[in-house]
């Protein structure tokens, strides 16, 4: 089965939340994990599959802990052609910049050759108190594309 690095941007800690129970869910499916919250790009593995799950705060803004990393995707361009991602968004709809963080996230890990699996989810806190729940719905389908992509 595939290693899977989960990575986390989080301003108040809902990100990391769902990111650790999703890391439980994977592990008790058989896979390995491994879990990062606000990494470097030099902490990451340049390959195999990365789960991101990243809250967006103020006007579609990237969390504190993450932005570095997006700022590193940017700039350097590395050559992330043999990452596959999943992506999961956590915002509210209230705001015009819904989820606007993971849209960047994933528009830049694109850009550097990286191919998704799956189409992103957009968790809305205003529709869900427990952003865990369709969380873990949205993964049992992303694992199903993770054995035919």
């Amino acid at each position: 089965m595939a290693d899977i690095t989960l990575i986390s941007g989080s301003t108040l800690g809902g990100a990391e939340y769902v990111a650790e129970h999703l890391a439980e869910k994977l592990d008790e499916a058989g896979y390995s994990t491994s879990t990062l919250h606000g990494p470097l790009l030099e902490d990451l593995p340049v390959e195999g599959v990365w789960l991101l799950v990243s809250s967006t705060h103020g006007a579609g803004d990237l969390p504190d802990n993450i932005l570095p990393l997006y700022e590193e995707l940017k700039e350097q361009q590395p050559d992330l052609s043999q990452v596959r991602f999943g992506a999961i968004g956590i915002g509210s709809r209230e705001y015009d910049t819904f989820c606007g963080a993971i849209d960047k996230l994933e528009s830049e890990m694109r850009a550097c050759g990286a191919k998704q699996i799956g189409e992103t989810l957009r968790i809305n806190i205003l529709d869900h108190d427990i952003p865990e729940d369709p969380a873990e719905i949205w993964l049992g389908s992303w694992i199903n594309l993770l054995k035919i992509v």
